[in-house]
């Protein structure tokens, strides 16, 4: 259990965000905090090996997720898809302060809701309600891309993963257990 919980924050064009929240989230658990994972544009009908291999273990870490169909080429081109997605956002958001409050978990991970922040999905008061209502001892971690300087002042961590080279660059397509 965590005596004094703090905010993360893993940004940048980078790979290895969610990765990162994901070896915390493995670290907490494995000293024996219960650990919260909610991943934002990444429904459960999409094939996540880090998800898979927590539902395969008896690691004390669960991983929620929006449930709302999203394709980042095609979806915020519509409106309806964007606002049914904003306020599912805002409406999880108001429940994850509540499980923060009451500390059903000792780390709350909010897997891409950064990026979600700076395309306008989510705003930043529920995000900033998440963070002030929180039990003094449960951690937070928010990962994506394109954190505002708003947002790093409400952290007390934060690391930018800056990509040098990639191999999407040569037209690499995502991996499977490495990429996703």
């Amino acid at each position: 259990m965590l005596e004094k919980g703090l905010v993360q924050i893993y940004t940048g064009d980078g790979k290895g965000k969610t990765t990162a929240a994901f070896g915390l989230a493995l670290r907490a658990a494995g000293q024996g905090n219960k650990v919260l994972i909610y991943q934002f544009l990444k429904p459960p009908s999409l094939d996540i090996g880090e998800r898979f291999a927590l539902q395969l273990g008896a690691v004390r870490i669960r991983v929620e997720a929006l449930d709302i169909p999203w394709d980042m080429s095609k979806s915020f081109d519509d409106e309806k898809t964007v606002a049914q997605t904003q306020a599912a956002i805002s409406e999880v958001l108001e429940k994850i302060a509540e499980t923060g409050e009451k500390r059903f978990y000792d780390c709350l991970i909010l897997d891409e809701i950064v990026f979600c922040l700076s395309k306008g999905l989510a705003k930043l008061e529920d995000i900033k309600n998440v963070i002030d209502r929180r039990d003094p001892a449960v951690e937070v971690i928010l990962t994506g891309r394109g954190a505002t300087e708003e947002l790093i002042t409400l952290a007390d961590l934060v690391t930018e993963m800056k990509k040098i080279k990639h191999p999407f660059d040569k037209g690499l397509l995502a991996r499977r257990g490495i990429e996703y």
